[in-house]
């Protein structure tokens, strides 16, 4: 009879023995037949790219740099993508009476630009160290000698350089229209001219019509006197 019992015994030991080896796999090992829940994944935080619909400020432009305290857009200027002779922005006066201008003469005497009212003015500013006058210097002559008899002044106002530079720079270029000599930057201050060389192009009322940066090249200073000298057969 006690045999009989500790086979019996040791009958439910085997089966409690084997029930925790299973219990022992399905609930702490490796799930290989799928029995254990899988966990839903946790909320991850979503990063979200905010883009402002708002209009970006476009730079200003600057062609060459600032034309007094304003300066003109990048559509105008020395190799501006968009129309040079379009110089209807701020920093050229455009549509404005000239500002004044009176300053002592290269060679001396003076130059009052309320003298020549009731003529066509192409005025440039400028420096000699600027090589853009270089190139614009010559295209002026040309423009005088073929438009003054149309009743064209072409000149040119030095801003704060000594008289025997200019002088030389002149001679140098054969210079044939007057040069103004803005010793003191005062002619500088009152046209906001700090882009240089500038040119403006006036009409026989003394209004501004036009106005681009230097070495733009000849089609606009031709489109740009064509303003200013209504009626005239105007040609690079």
């Amino acid at each position: 009879m006690r045999s009989a019992v500790t086979i019996v015994a040791g009958l439910l030991s085997g089966v409690l023995v084997a029930f925790g080896v299973l219990a022992a796999l399905v609930f702490v090992g490796p799930d290989p037949v799928g029995l254990r829940p899988t966990p839903s994944p946790s909320a991850e935080p979503t990063l979200v790219a905010v883009v402002s619909l708002s209009p970006s400020p476009s730079p200003m432009a600057s062609a060459s740099g600032a034309v007094g305290s304003g300066g003109p857009s990048g559509s105008v200027g020395a190799g501006g993508s968009a129309s040079a002779s379009d110089a209807s922005q701020a920093g050229f006066h455009v549509g404005e009476t000239a500002p004044p201008l009176v300053v002592s003469q290269l060679g001396g005497g003076t130059i009052d630009l309320a003298s020549f009212r009731g003529k066509a003015v192409w005025l440039n500013f400028t420096q000699t160290t600027r090589p853009e006058s270089g190139d614009d210097f010559p295209v002026m002559n040309d423009f005088k000698a073929r438009y003054e008899g149309e009743g064209l002044v072409v000149m040119a106002i030095d801003i704060r350089e000594d008289e025997a530079k200019v002088a030389a720079f002149a001679v140098r270029l054969n210079a044939t229209f007057p040069i103004g000599l803005d010793g003191d930057g005062t002619a500088q201050g009152a046209w906001g001219t700090y882009a240089l060389p500038i040119h403006f192009w006036i009409d026989k009322d003394g209004i501004v019509r036009a106005g681009a940066l230097g070495g733009v090249g000849r089609d606009v200073f031709a489109a740009n006197l064509r303003k200013v000298m209504p009626g005239v057969t105007i040609t690079p």
